[in-house]
């Protein structure tokens, strides 16, 4: 009986050969990645100092756009005292001596934790201080606007949580004058004299609030507006 020959078709060759080149490239890929490709490093979300880093204004935008709008509750029953702040944060400091820590270069501290000496640069207004006395801690979103926006129905302990998150940008080392002349005022009542910090000002505000559902009043948010556009 005859032989019969086997012969492939055209078509088939080049299947066959793609297939072959798949599977190559497949087994390089395998191994390259094994062998030495660097992976994509995780999002960060804090500077290498520990400070929260900005929002793009774009996603603040976003986040604005989520926030409910209603008029300021009444201050009625207000105090700090209804918000713990400088909770202890291990090795003998609270919350203010980490953030003056984070936001100073060169900082000494005494054996209670407290700052002793270092330098600052206030995010207001750009100036520089070397005395721990001429800083004040500023919560980004203060506790007085905080209770008239929403955190009056809070528990204590989520106020807590508010007056000394580390995590968000809600803490920063400031000139303490302009503390104390921004009080308790949202952005459309008060922004800081440094123009340049606006659009980290503004982002920074949203972020907060955002993160604890608190509303914004359509003033605040028009502020909040007109200096996302300096971004």
């Amino acid at each position: 009986m005859a032989t019969r020959s086997f012969r492939l078709s055209v078509t088939q060759r080049i299947l066959l050969v793609v297939a072959i080149l798949a599977v190559a490239l497949f087994g390089y890929w395998v191994t390259s990645r094994g062998a030495g490709a660097t992976p994509t490093a995780a999002p960060t979300s804090s500077t290498s100092s520990g400070a929260p880093v900005p929002v793009d204004a774009a996603d603040a935008a976003k986040q604005l756009g989520e926030l409910t709008i209603a008029a300021r509750t009444s201050m009625d029953g207000y105090s700090r005292e209804k918000f713990p702040h400088w909770a202890s944060q291990g090795s003998s400091c609270d919350t203010r001596e980490v953030v003056l820590k984070r936001d100073g270069v060169d900082v000494k501290t005494d054996k209670e934790c407290r700052a002793t000496s270092g330098t600052w640069k206030s995010v207001y207004d750009d100036e520089t201080w070397t005395k721990p006395t001429d800083l004040d801690i500023d919560h980004m979103v203060p506790l007085g606007q905080a209770w008239a926006s929403g955190a009056k129905a809070w528990t204590t302990e989520k106020r807590g949580q508010f007056a000394n998150d580390l995590t968000r940008p809600q803490l920063f080392a400031v000139t303490d004058n302009l503390n104390q002349q921004k009080s308790d005022k949202a952005p459309d009542q008060w922004k800081p004299p440094l123009v340049a910090f606006w659009c980290t000002y503004a982002t920074d505000w949203i972020v907060v609030k955002h993160y604890y559902g608190l509303t914004v009043t359509q003033g605040e948010k028009t502020a909040l507006t007109d200096m996302l556009r300096r971004c």
